[in-house]
Order: structure tokens, then sequence, then C-alpha cells
């Protein structure tokens, strides 16, 4: 990670389009000439994505994905969670599969995409990040692994004016001690649906939550703990970039970074004990 500065990859994404409206059909056109070269009939590797009202996001995400570098035969499934915007029109103009989920939430849009997926391997994405073009293999080096069936990525904050990039680099470098933490027993607090993956058997055995809470990408991998090994991808290259918008519902910068401290100094005895098993389809967050 750079404390001041971004990748250059990333760059190439910085969109200015507001709306569905704004997006040249030729820049539509291009990322489909990408996609029709690593899209295959018979993948071996599913991304998996839920989109919400993303309409502009989806396309940089897709436009990312599609400059994947792997030799693995991949698919894309984008679900519509809903949306009342323009995101289908989005997903309607590139070439991946999309299915709409009526059901609210982050688990119900995930279900139905592991149900649809054609891999033995699924990858979860996030409608509103970018991915650089070694996730696949970094994400698969370690998933194929001996016994491993679950493995999740880093991540890192795109700065804006409000949010420069020292400050970022100071919350992800403090959110990646705490994983380190975590880790040890508690692994499943780690994985998240932003850079997530897990085989596609085992996902479907134990199935996501079918109602809207936070965390469903973590409880999944809760109930994956006891079919085998969750691993952790640390390569710095493999990192997802996410805009800072989580850190406007924490109520900006200083609350963001406060809350998180106060609430792992809160759990840091229990993170080296495991959590007992349980219904994680009912279970609260508490």
């Amino acid at each position: 990670m750079n404390i001041l500065n971004i990748p250059n990859w990333v760059k190439q994404y910085n969109y200015t389009y507001n709306s569905f409206e704004e997006i040249p059909d030729e820049v539509f056109d291009g990322i489909n000439l990408k996609l029709d070269k690593i899209i295959k009939d018979e993948p071996e590797v599913s991304i998996l994505i839920s989109a919400w009202n993303e309409e502009v996001n989806i396309l940089k995400c897709i436009a990312a994905l599609a400059n994947i570098n792997t030799s693995f035969p991949l698919e894309i499934i984008v679900i519509n969670n809903n949306s009342d915007d323009k995101t289908q029109k989005t997903l309607d103009k590139l070439n991946v599969k999309n299915f709409f989920q009526g059901i609210q939430g982050w688990g119900p849009a995930r279900q139905l995409a592991q149900e649809k997926a054609k891999g033995k391997y699924i990858l979860l994405a996030d409608a509103d990040c970018l991915y650089p073009d070694c996730w696949v293999d970094e994400m698969m080096k370690v998933l194929k692994q001996p016994d491993v069936v679950c493995v999740y990525g880093r991540y890192s904050f795109i700065p804006e004016d409000r949010y420069p990039r020292w400050k970022l680099f100071l919350l992800e470098s403090l959110k990646d001690m705490i994983a380190e933490v975590r880790h040890f027993k508690r692994p499943y607090l780690n994985a998240f649906g932003i850079s997530m993956g897990y085989v596609k058997e085992l996902g479907l055995r134990v199935g996501f939550v079918m109602h809207k809470v936070r965390g469903e990408d973590g409880r999944l991998c809760f109930d994956l703990m006891k079919y085998g090994k969750i691993k952790q991808v640390k390569a710095t290259k493999a990192r997802a970039w996410t805009g800072p918008r989580t850190l406007d519902k924490d109520g900006g910068f200083g609350k963001a970074l406060s809350a998180r401290i106060f609430k792992e100094l809160g759990r840091v005895t229990s993170m080296f004990k495991p959590l007992k098993p349980h219904d994680t389809k009912t279970s609260s967050n508490d």
C-alpha cells in the first residue's frame, strides 16, 4: 500500500458519468470486447456480484473485471437486487449474465447468484469496487490449496477531497492489524463480499441467510469452517479498491476510526477463543 498515492491501474476507471444516460455506447463496446475474451461457456470460476442502485458503479466494476488476466475460464454473474434506478439498463448493455432478485438483501442476492453459477469455485465481488488484473489468480492460488474451503482478500479506499490518501492508509493499516488477530480463532469476521472466495458445492450446502442483514458473508464463512481451512490472501497487489462511502455511513473519518478502535478493544480477549456453534440464519450481530 502507498501512503500518498493509489495504483495507476485504478485511475483508468475514474469515469465522470453520473447516470446511465451519460455513458457512451463506445464505452460499453470496449468493455464487451474484453469480456468476450475472458468469459467462457464452461467456467471453472464464477464471479458473483450483488448490485442495488449501482447504475454507474457497476460499469466501473465490470470494466475492471474485463481486464482480468488469468488462465481460469470465467463467468460473471450480476444480481440486480431490486434496484429502482437504471442499474438494469446498464447490465443489459454489458455481456455478463444478470438476474433479478426481488428479496432485498445481500444474502438473498448472493444465494440466487450461487444457485445460477456454473463454476466449481465462487469469487464474491462488490458492485462499487475495482479489482486488479491479478485478482482471480491470487485468490485462486490460495483457494486451491489442500483443505482450503474459503479465502478472503484485503481492500483499500480510493481517496476523495474529504478523505486524503494518508488518512485512509492509517485506517487500512489498523484494519489489517486487527484482521491478523481475528484470524487466529475468528477468521469469519474478516470475510467480506468485497473480496472472498469459496468452494461452490460447500457454499450451496450451507447457504446464505435469506433476509437483509449485514455480515451475511461472514456467516457463510463461519458455516464453512467445519469443512476445512479459512485462509487470507495477503498479496498487496491483489487488494480490491473501493470508495469511502461506508465511512460516510459511520459519520466521517474520525467517528469511523474511533468506533472501530473502541469496538475491537471491547472484544479483544474474545478474539483468542472460537465462537460456539450456532444458527447463523437467525443469530443477531451483537
